[in-house]
């Protein structure tokens, strides 16, 4: 149930048992209560191994452990780590750990000595003693209670007596008694012999701490002493302060006598390092002891488990962190056991990870935290759904690396229930290594390819995909491996400067690590110069160096260093400038440089410094350590025992890059300096002590300065003055769909120019703020229009299209430019002559229009056009010139007018041939006219059949009416038509005149020369030969039909025919019914048929001029736009 998942109502404990400290001989009692779904059983475990009822232990019917008489008999001790185990028909879930302990006290580990001070001086004893729980500590004097009520005596909690402004009769017998609840122990004792002052006035002393604070570990919620004792003439004042200058908890922490620290309920934040200071009243004379206070914390998890359902052959990841000082451990719990990890249950940096999950999955897993200072729990539950309705594997799985961090994988859908795949996993991981951590995305059923962007380069990693319906997923694909390119490194190493001379430094560093090499270091470059020398000198080394001797330097000086790493993609950027002084030239011998170990940060806020000093003759007195914060001024150093070997740094800042050095203390003073820089890691955020986000920058305004370009400001945040912050600036147009519009600008100042913006657009603008690798939420808002820009393109499509004889039509589109308001056009327009001078005329039209005229143009010039676009901004450039030519003037101008297209793609001119065509055309129609009407009177006594037959013919009667009446049809929709085509029944005729041939439906026909001409005014003899049928049509065209009787006597020639030929470059043959074409061609009439145009003004009275001639006007180019004329040609006799 979902109850179950989320609430663990299925089981989980009301009651865990805790730790428990007994004497021996008493009872205990360890309390286990779960709640769940019955039946429910519990089992306890003691140090990890199941415990069995007997006399000595008794399992309560509520679960509890019970132990009649705690004791402690050599292997049967019931001290230890107890834990119970509940469980029922869902799982098992296992308590924390509880400790049982026997109180105990050991004799002292540390006895007081006798002392023997002057009067008026400080008398010290100290005592130590192991017990569980701590002991309290008393002193007694002389066996009787030492009275406390004098301000003069002090007892501290770890068992110091401190005895100030010493009197005479404080002399006497002193021991330490120590008691806990089991116990009572009491120490030797120790004489105080008090001496009187000497004769006259003491010398004055410089302030000196005879017992100064020392490194402390206390767990969290306890108390702690910082002890401060210093001798001085005058009495010295003892103040205290932290190193990393934080205040002092003035809650929590008060002092103790004349200068001792105590601090109560000790927290997380009051570790780091603590400055006693004892200062020569009235003086600048001061000495100071430094201590370390680190403060133990139990886990507390940061991130816990949650409970999942996963259909069989999904992949489970139960995530958990925790923190606590030392560093938790975690394991994982499946039903109470550890996890058995295998191919396909995997831990990775405490995630743990389940593939390919079976029903046996389906377990209460807990996460396991633990440390010296206890342990913490919680656990999640895996549900896994069975279904055996689940597609097939995705096949044909490949990849390809795109950069150094991306690879796209790409594959086929499966074979079975492809169309019930809801959605892919795409899983990959380090090819190289062990227990490698698996990540997965899961994308969309649309799509079947998916780019990794998240890689490490140079770098090897393996994916699969599994495919997932609503209740099942299939088995994973194949496996393929893919190598991502190459980088250059991340970051360089950290340098680590010594001496072992005043004219040297030995440098060193630690390989880097994969993550941050981003590929195989090939070559390192150190490069150096004295901080008051700008030259730099550079040394380039093996790619399996770790550390170089600069030798032959300058003693006593300052020397700059730095380190770059390359890869074979080339050089990182160089690390930032480390100083280091050689040592002074001395005659003493002076220590030689410790052996500083590789740094260590024990968490986010410490670091554990280790060395060793150098062999060599010199008596150690010493060590003084120091460490600063990048850019920040050094701390003032701390002094270390001659047998420390180690130190923890605390209270420093996560994510921090610091300099540590030290130096050995002789009696010659400080030897040759060591140093070394390590980076803090980042603090794991907590869900109930989150990580505190920084605040947004605030104030955010804009401003536009340009088309293109806008100023963006904000004001910074409270934040303290030492944090460096970056500021990360966002800008995308309003209402984007595309996200490559999306602008990001990195800056450290509170103000950018964001340039590259389109002219004229409503923008979007926010800040964050990025600070200890923190980023702040995206401030609000705000919006900004940039200014709008004058056109940067000239129109597009300028055409020019000449309409009449001297005039012109010129045609564009707008600019293609986003939101771009036209104002006006402006048209420039010369001819050549003008336009070598320099003239040109101006014609402006409105942004909405898109055509303008050009009129008034001289026939026979060549005109050049351009246009630009203009706005409220200013003007556009111009586009590129068009040529505009011009023909001579014509006497027809209005009724047949020319079109010449010019555009700027190329130059369309008039043909001269057309004009001359035209003129030729005009002049044989008005001839032809007049040879008509000549014929007409000639004709008037032919015969009544073939007049009526043509009428018969025009009126929509006869066997060809059919064929006339769809060519005058379609002409009726047609315009400007220019070619005239035959359409032969029998036989096709070039009717233009070109070559003699004649196609038939047999094939090609040559003739000869013709036999005979039509004679002028000739009777023909009647025939009965079978008549042929020619059709020259087109729609649209002028079509030429005629009939021929074979065999019949030719007609007699017109008198067209005998001025210009045979009529269509047609003749007929002889008697023996041969016909040919002639290669003869009027030159009018093949001009006129090239050029011949008409207008729509002239398509009037067409049913009125073809019923009244039989060779109507538009036989002839140039007289009309008749559609066909017909000729019909009939066996007859023309009678003279």
């Amino acid at each position: 149930s979902l109850l179950g998942v989320y609430g663990f109502s299925e089981l989980s404990f009301i009651t865990e048992p805790s730790d428990m400290t007994v004497v021996p001989k008493d009872t205990a009692v360890l309390l286990c209560v779960a709640h769940g779904q019955p039946p429910i059983t519990i089992r306890w475990l003691k140090n990890g191994v199941r415990l069995t009822e007997s006399e000595r232990i008794h399992f309560l019917p509520n679960g509890s452990l019970y132990i009649p008489a705690v004791g402690r008999d050599g292997e049967e001790s019931d001290e230890g780590f107890y834990q119970c185990l509940s469980q029922n028909r869902f799982g098992a879930i296992l308590s924390q750990r509880s400790r049982l302990t026997i109180a105990n006290i050991s004799p002292f580990v540390v006895q007081p000595v006798p002392l023997e001070v002057a009067e008026g001086s400080v008398a010290r004893f100290t005592c130590q003693v192991t017990s569980n729980p701590p002991a309290t500590i008393t002193w007694e004097l002389d066996h009787s209670p030492l009275p406390l009520q004098t301000n003069r005596i002090t007892v501290l909690p770890n068992g110091v007596l401190q005895i100030h402004n010493v009197q005479l009769e404080d002399a006497g017998n002193y021991r330490c008694v120590a008691t806990n609840i089991g116990d009572r122990v009491e120490s030797k004792e120790a004489w105080l012999s008090v001496r009187p002052p000497g004769v006259g006035a003491e010398p004055r002393q410089r302030p000196r701490i005879i017992a100064g604070p020392r490194n402390t570990t206390v767990s969290i919620h306890h108390s702690v002493v910082l002890e401060c004792v210093a001798l001085g003439n005058p009495r010295p004042i003892i103040s205290w302060s932290r190193a990393d200058s934080k205040p002092i908890d003035v809650y929590n922490a008060r002092v103790l006598g004349s200068g001792n620290l105590v601090i109560t309920d000790v927290q997380r934040h009051h570790s780091g390092v603590y400055l006693c200071r004892a200062t020569t009243p009235g003086t600048r004379n001061y000495t100071i002891a430094a201590a370390n206070l680190t403060v133990l914390e139990p886990p507390s998890l940061v991130e816990r488990p949650e409970s999942q359902t996963r259909p069989r052959a999904g992949t489970a990841r139960f995530i958990c962190q925790a923190q606590g000082v030392p560093t938790p451990r975690i394991t994982w719990l499946k039903n109470g056991e550890e996890v058995r990890l295998n191919g396909r249950i995997k831990v990775y940096n405490s995630k743990l990870v389940i593939t390919q999950i079976t029903q046996e999955d389906d377990a209460i897993y807990q996460c396991v935290a633990e440390n010296e200072q206890g342990s913490v729990l919680s656990l999640a539950r895996l549900i896994v759904v069975m279904s055996e309705d689940r597609p097939s594997v995705p096949r044909n799985v490949h990849a390809e690396t795109i950069s150094s961090s991306a690879i796209l994988l790409a594959w086929e859908r499966p074979l079975y229930n492809a169309d019930k795949v809801i959605a892919y996993s795409v899983h990959y991981t380090k090819a190289e290594g062990l227990n490698n951590e698996e990540y997965q995305a899961v994308i969309g059923n649309d799509t079947t390819s998916y780019i990794i962007d998240d890689l490490e380069p140079g770098r090897n990693y393996s994916f699969y995909i599994v495919a997932y319906m609503p209740m099942g997923a299939s088995r994973m694909s194949d496996q393929v491996c893919q190598h991502t390119l190459e980088d250059v490194p991340l970051r360089t190493p950290e340098l680590s400067l010594s001496s072992h001379s005043p004219t040297d430094i030995q440098v060193s560093w630690r390989p880097l690590p994969a993550k941050l090499s981003r590929g195989n270091i090939s070559a390192y470059r150190l490069s150096y110069r004295t901080a008051a020398d700008p030259a730099v000198l550079s040394v380039e080394m093996a790619q399996n160096t770790t550390q170089y001797l600069l030798a032959d330097l300058q003693p006593d000086t300052i020397y700059l260093l730095r380190i770059a790493a390359a890869t074979r993609v080339g050089w990182c950027e160089p690390s930032a400038w480390t100083s280091h002084r050689t040592p002074k030239t001395s005659s003493t011998k002076v220590p030689p440089a410790p052996l500083l170990q590789q740094l260590e940060p024990l968490s986010c806020t410490s670091i554990l410094v280790r060395w060793q000093p150098s062999p060599g003759p010199v008596v150690v007195q010493g060590f003084r350590l120091c460490h600063h914060e990048e850019g920040q001024p050094e701390q003032p150093s701390v002094q270390l025992l001659p047998g420390a070997t180690e130190y923890t740094i605390s209270g420093l800042d996560p994510r921090r890059k610091y300099h540590i050095k030290l130096w050995v203390l002789s009696l010659s003073g400080a030897g040759y300096q060591a140093e070394q820089t390590v980076r803090t890691p980042g603090c794991v955020s907590t869900r109930d002590h989150p990580v505190a986000q920084p605040p947004a920058p605030d104030h955010v305004s804009v401003v536009t300065d340009s088309a293109s370009s806008v100023y963006l400001r904000w004001s910074r945040p409270a934040l303290a003055a030492r944090h460096s912050v970056s500021y990360t600036a966002r800008c995308a147009p309003v209402g984007l769909v595309n996200a490559s519009a999306v602008r990001y600008v990195q800056t450290t100042n509170q103000s950018v120019r964001i340039l590259g913006l389109n002219p004229n657009t409503r923008y979007e603008f926010v800040v964050r703020l990025h600070v200890d690798q923190l980023s702040s939420p995206w401030s609000s808002a705000v919006h900004q229009r940039t200014l709008p820009a004058a056109p940067r393109n000239p129109p597009e499509g300028l055409r020019v299209t000449l309409i009449e004889d001297d005039t012109a039509l010129v045609s564009w589109r707008e600019p293609e430019e986003n939101n771009l308001a036209v104002t006006h056009y402006t048209i420039l327009y010369a001819s050549q002559r003008a336009w070598l001078g320099g003239h040109w005329q101006r014609l402006q039209r409105e942004g909405g229009n898109t055509m303008a005229l050009l009129e008034k143009l001289e026939p026979g010039t060549v005109y050049l056009v351009k246009i630009s676009a203009s706005n409220q901004v200013g003007d556009g450039p111009f586009s590129s010139t068009v040529k505009l030519a011009l023909g001579p003037g014509s006497t027809h101008r209005g009724k047949s007018p020319r079109h010449s297209d010019m555009s700027s793609d190329g130059l369309y001119n008039i043909d001269q041939k057309s004009m001359t065509g035209i003129v030729v055309g005009v002049c044989i129609a008005l001839a032809c006219i007049v040879i008509c009407a000549l014929i007409l009177i000639s004709k008037g006594r032919s015969r009544k059949s073939s007049i009526s037959k043509i009428i018969d013919i025009v009126n929509g009667e006869g066997p060809h009416v059919q064929h006339l009446s769809t060519a005058l049809d379609i002409d009726r929709h047609a315009e400007n038509k220019e070619v005239l085509i035959p359409m032969v029944a029998n036989h096709f005729i070039d009717a233009k005149g070109g070559t003699n041939l004649v196609i038939s439906p047999v094939g090609p026909v040559h003739g000869g020369k013709c036999a005979s001409r039509w004679p002028f005014l000739k009777r023909g003899r009647k025939s009965t030969r079978k008549s042929r049928v020619a059709y020259l049509y087109e729609a649209g065209k002028t079509v030429l039909r005629y009939e021929e009787r074979v065999g019949a006597p030719p007609l007699q020639p017109s008198t067209l025919q005998i001025l210009f030929g045979p009529l269509g470059g047609l003749e007929n043959g002889s008697s023996r019914g041969s016909s040919c074409g002639t290669a003869e061609n009027s030159d009018g009439s093949h001009e006129t048929a090239d050029s011949g145009h008409f207008s729509n003004e002239e398509m009037s009275n067409e049913g009125s001029q073809r019923s009244s001639l039989p060779f109507p006007s538009s036989f002839f180019p140039g007289m009309g736009p008749w559609p066909m004329v017909m000729a019909t040609r009939k066996d007859q006799e023309v009678e003279d």
